[in-house]
């Protein structure tokens, strides 16, 4: 098998599944427990934290764990406009997560005006538009930091800082940035950041949300006194040990497996080019996380190319794993000005720690091939 699918999940890493394996043989007690089983894991999910904060340039008072990264999202922007219900305005980018584009569609219908700032071809937010679009009602700015489908990297930092010009708070999800560059969410400015366990080799179930000291939002999840009374629910014990220690080994490794991955997305992405004659690069050429790779194949339909290369056993992907059932074409291909038959026929791959140069040769010689039959086809094809 070989897998190139990382920005939809990563495997476990074993280092990460023998910790959750030992905690939940030896680990039972309930955090929000006053006795000695219980302050036990309470000290582990302290240092879990810990780990994630560390990760992330922050203190670990300022993390706190969730269900997902959806979860964080969604936190992150309803929380906000529930503390402060004066302000009816919500700035994002035409280019986000599901989780923040359908958590804007929910806000609209409370009577929040919602403005998609574009972006142009590479992916890249206009700064001019965010700045026009922000009034003395904007409650929050959200803009992602690498965006899952193309891998283009937002200016970030930038768009904190316009905003605090105008008082204005600013979330980012860095769900697909993290552990793929340096996320500093100080470095940042933002008051916001979500990221979750199971893109950096830890379980899914579980996500993070981190909170600036001063921040005002109100709890997403009603209940008992979990997470500082912010989120309620008995927490994934299990998997908040998980994403430390993912956060822990991500740390160890670092810049090292970073470039290595790099490497060999750089040495795909020339042969695909070099190989293929008409593919199309989607994305910025440099300012992108440096393991994701979209091409389009015009003239073909994507889910065809996926079909045959998974006969091959390489798994890649025609977008977010949020919206791969979905027969529309994808919002942030057609914000960044393909036309629909192009966007129709891009594919996604992005390579992670499983990844090896024998990866890289096999898909260079079965992707060429395929791609030749499917053109062969398509050439006698009515509609082709």
């Amino acid at each position: 098998m070989i897998y190139l699918d990382h920005n939809a999940t990563t495997p476990v890493d074993p280092a990460v599944a023998e910790k959750m394996a030992w905690f939940l043989r030896e680990r039972f007690g309930n955090p929000s427990s006053l006795y000695p089983i219980g302050r036990e894991v309470k000290e582990l999910m302290n240092e879990a934290r810990e780990r994630v904060a560390k990760a992330l340039g922050v203190d670990r008072g300022e993390i706190f764990f969730t269900g997902s990264g959806t979860e964080s999202d969604n936190f992150a922007i309803f929380g906000t406009f529930d503390a402060a219900p004066d302000r009816n305005e919500f700035v994002t980018s035409a280019i986000e997560h599901p989780a923040v584009i359908e958590s804007a569609k929910a806000l609209e219908k409370r009577g929040i005006k919602v403005t998609y700032v574009p972006v142009d071809r590479y992916g890249t937010i206009d700064l001019d538009h965010l700045r026009s679009a922000l009034t003395p009602k904007t409650g929050l700015v959200s803009v992602m930091h690498a965006n899952n489908e193309i891998g283009t990297i937002q200016p970030v930092a930038e768009v904190a800082r316009i905003a605090r010009e105008k008082g204005i708070p600013v979330h980012t999800d860095a769900v697909q940035s993290f552990g793929k560059i340096d996320v500093d969410a100080r470095r940042l400015g933002v008051d916001f950041l979500t990221v979750s366990a199971h893109k950096i080799y830890g379980p899914k179930g579980v996500g993070a949300l981190y909170i600036r000291r001063g921040s005002t939002i109100c709890p997403f999840v009603h209940g008992g006194h979990q997470e500082r009374g912010l989120r309620a629910g008995t927490e994934n014990t299990a998997g908040i040990i998980g994403f430390g220690e993912a956060a822990r080994v991500m740390e160890e490794k670092g810049k090292k497996e970073r470039a290595r991955i790099e490497k060999l997305a750089e040495r795909l992405k020339k042969g695909i080019e070099q190989k293929i004659p008409g593919a199309k690069f989607n994305g910025h050429p440099e300012n992108r996380v440096g393991n994701t790779l979209n091409f389009a194949f015009p003239g073909l339909e994507a889910e065809a190319i996926l079909l045959a290369l998974a006969t091959k056993e390489i798994y890649v992907s025609t977008g977010s794993a949020c919206s791969e059932e979905s027969e529309e074409v994808s919002h942030v291909l057609r914000a960044i000005g393909l036309r629909p038959e192009i966007a129709r026929s891009s594919i996604r791959m992005s390579l992670g720690r499983s990844n090896a140069e024998a990866d890289i040769e096999v898909v260079l010689k079965e992707l060429p091939e395929i791609i030749a039959k499917l053109r062969a086809i398509s050439a006698f094809h009515p509609e082709g």
